[in-house]
């Protein structure tokens, strides 16, 4: 990539008059950017003939997004900008740190591995101050903070990056049309989902649309709804002790996290095709129910990325919505979202590589980026105005409003477990095994592990 051609100005005069590049994706001064942040960071950096090598998981046009964006970094600091992007990110990243031919930013899609870099000694720790730019910028901020927050080759923890994207789990779909026509109101806390679900059998309709199946994957999409359950039921330090295993996977408190999701799940007349179907059904194919004529179901709870699954003719918006899978009145634990997102961390210590993370921090770093669709952003100080489209403004107040956010434990724990044992032992359940039992034999397999 090029540098971009551009001269700065001082802030006031680059508002007055708009720079114009063709190779930027907005031109800077023009649209609800936040371009004096963007001037603000462009007068304290000059990396001119410098490079920075990027490597991420990211591919097609998802790399092309994050190159339309870097190219705001070349432009405002002089410097290039190369993005490598890779389907085996977790080998290569790993192999480069082995080889000792480490790039200078690496994009963590997950803070697992992230986690395991800190430890090996190959990212370099930011400035705990960025403890409190978490705190103050980001909604939920500390939850955000604790997520890059690991232990050091000796032990101490320190930063190790900064969030970049983020996506939602905490959703509940449904056809607004249908729902109308039917007099169901969107539930604002869990009891009155619950209500919804036994209203809708009582008028002799299906509730629910569940699918457990994703090939070797199987089981993955149950083991979401406990994550939320015992984030809905439990302290989020409870979440934090149960992922890390500090307390055993088969503690009453989580026991009964499963039971809820059964709750929903295990009602044959709570869901399309009876308890054992949930299993047997495809993921990707189990939405499909809501916009059958007539309705199969009326709601699916799945992440952000389920419309990559809806019927080619159906409009999310008019089609489709969602809502939060709504908390608890009674248990005063606030509004936590589950959800994922990436971690940029630095793995040379230079000060372009420095720079680079600080740009990322930036409000207009986020704004352009949620501006060509399909990324969400806790940051309190981006215009949501950027947004690409009025459903990811929504999903994106969902964050900016949780009160603890947790990325999804199944992927924060080891894989033998996360990957494997809590996917069978939700498959098991979901066929008649106990709550106990299950919690209990992915227990004995993490005991073995240690």
């Amino acid at each position: 990539m090029t540098k971009r051609l551009l001269t700065f100005t001082a802030a006031n005069a680059l508002m007055a008059g708009p720079a114009v590049s063709q190779d930027l994706i907005q031109p800077i001064g023009e649209g609800p950017f936040s371009w004096v942040a963007y001037q603000s960071f462009a007068d304290q950096y000059d990396f001119s003939g410098e490079a920075l090598e990027v490597l991420g998981a990211s591919t097609g046009r998802d790399k092309d997004k994050l190159e339309n964006l870097f190219a705001y970094f070349e432009e405002a600091t002089g410097a290039t900008v190369t993005l490598s992007g890779s389907d085996s990110f977790e080998q290569d990243i790993v192999i480069a740190a082995e080889s000792q031919t480490l790039p200078d930013i690496a994009m963590f899609p997950q803070p697992g591995l992230a986690a395991d870099m800190a430890g090996r000694g190959v990212l370099v720790p930011l400035d705990d101050a960025n403890r409190q730019w978490f705190e103050e910028t980001f909604a939920a901020g500390s939850s955000w903070a604790d997520l890059v927050t690991y232990p050091g080759p000796e032990g101490d923890e320190h930063i190790y990056g900064t969030i970049f994207g983020a996506d939602v789990k905490s959703l509940v779909w449904y056809a607004p049309e249908i729902f109308d026509e039917a007099g169901y109101e969107v539930p604002e806390t869990m009891e009155e989902l619950k209500a919804l679900t036994e209203r809708i059998v009582e008028d002799g309709e299906t509730p629910w649309c569940i699918g457990l199946g994703a090939g070797n994957a199987t089981g993955w999409p149950a083991t979401d709804w406990v994550e939320e359950f015992v984030l809905r039921t439990q302290p989020p330090e409870v979440y934090d002790q149960w992922v890390t295993n500090e307390i055993p996977f088969d503690d009453p408190r989580i026991v009964a996290a499963i039971e809820e999701y059964g709750w929903f799940a295990r009602n044959d007349d709570f869901v399309a095709g009876g308890s054992d179907a949930v299993a047997t059904t495809d993921f990707r194919d189990s939405p499909a129910g809501l916009f059958s004529f007539p309705p199969e179901c009326y709601l699916h709870r799945q992440a952000s990325f389920v419309p990559n699954f809806f019927p080619s003719d159906v409009e999310v918006g008019l089609d489709a919505d969602f809502f939060y899978f709504p908390a608890y009145a009674d248990k005063e634990l606030g509004k936590p979202v589950l959800g994922s997102g990436g971690v940029i961390s630095m793995t040379s210590d230079r000060d372009i590589s420095r720079a680079f993370v600080e740009f990322l921090k930036t409000p207009v770093a986020h704004e352009l980026q949620i501006s060509q669709g399909q990324f969400l952003t806790p940051h309190l100080e981006a215009n949501t105005e950027t947004y690409a489209t009025e459903t990811q403004a929504a999903q994106g107040e969902i964050l900016t409003n949780a009160s603890t956010f947790r990325f999804d434990g199944s992927d924060l724990m080891p894989s033998e477990i996360g990957t494997s044992a809590f996917w069978e032992a939700m498959v098991d359940y979901q066929t008649g095994a106990s709550a106990g039992d299950v919690a209990a034999a992915v227990q004995e397999r993490w005991s073995r592990i240690k």
